[in-house]
């Protein structure tokens, strides 16, 4: 990102945004999680078209509290949160997605998102357990392990956090 790019300004996700976030969406999963298929450019996990009509849905049923980091014109993070639907939950909110483009990383983007869409508010999620950064990042966020642990997607291992 240029210096002129890194104003970032945070605000509500509007339907307007799909397109936007679901190229967010599967950008940073090929530049987080690539890592973990054999071929990222044709693995449907890091497809951006798919996640157009979902994010449509999404923001037309309100199915989260959505919230869009923009710079310039552009879409470069998102974060999303959800009451959590388990009736054992282990706290009333996840945080489901906070995504941020790596050419937006270090600008503040993440952790005004984070503020934008939970502030202090206790909440769990789930991470890759091999994704250092945005574990360091939740840490200092005061989210730790509870000692849950699953997969999802190209994710063999992913650990639940709570604050």
């Amino acid at each position: 990102m240029t210096p002129a790019e890194s104003n970032i300004t945070i605000r509500p996700a509007r339907p307007e945004d799909a397109e936007g976030i679901a190229i967010v969406h599967a950008t940073s999963w090929r530049e987080t999680y690539g890592r973990f298929v054999e071929d990222p450019e044709t693995n449907p996990w890091f497809a951006v078209e798919p996640r157009i009509g979902m994010w449509r849905t999404n923001l037309a049923d309100a199915v989260f509290s959505t919230v869009v980091a923009v710079a310039g014109e552009r879409i470069v993070g998102f974060a999303a949160v959800q009451e959590t639907p388990d009736d054992d939950a282990v706290r009333p909110e996840e945080l489901t997605m906070i995504y941020v483009l790596a050419a937006a990383h270090g600008t503040g983007a993440g952790q005004g998102l984070l503020d934008a869409v939970l502030g202090e508010r206790p909440a769990s999620l789930w991470v890759a357990a091999d994704n250092p950064r945005a574990r360091a990042f939740y840490r200092r966020n005061g989210f730790v392990a509870d000692g849950a642990q699953s997969s999802f997607g190209p994710m063999k291992e992913t650990v639940r956090l709570v604050r």
